[in-house]
């Protein structure tokens, strides 16, 4: 399987984990999946009482200069770890 098939492999199977991940795990997965998927993080940081998506801003921001791949495989591992 090439690294995009692992990808989408594990976007598949986090939607099928037997227990739903703490708040902080669920921020890593969307982050990485977003720099994964789009790149650094782009637009304007959302306000002070937005914190679902000011959160959710941030955490992909802190991986701005990680590559495509890089976050890809990083994404695909966090996966496979909650599936045990």
């Amino acid at each position: 399987m090439t690294l995009q098939e692992q990808f989408e492999q594990a976007q598949l199977d986090s939607k099928t984990l037997s227990e739903r991940p703490d708040n902080m795990t669920l921020l890593k997965i969307y982050a990485l999946f977003k720099q994964a998927s789009s790149g650094d993080a782009t637009g304007e940081r959302p306000g002070m009482t937005d914190f679902v998506n000011r959160a959710k801003f941030d955490a992909w921001a802190a991986l701005a200069g990680t590559s495509k791949e890089d976050a890809q495989q990083q994404y695909i591992d966090l996966i496979e770890d909650l599936k045990d």
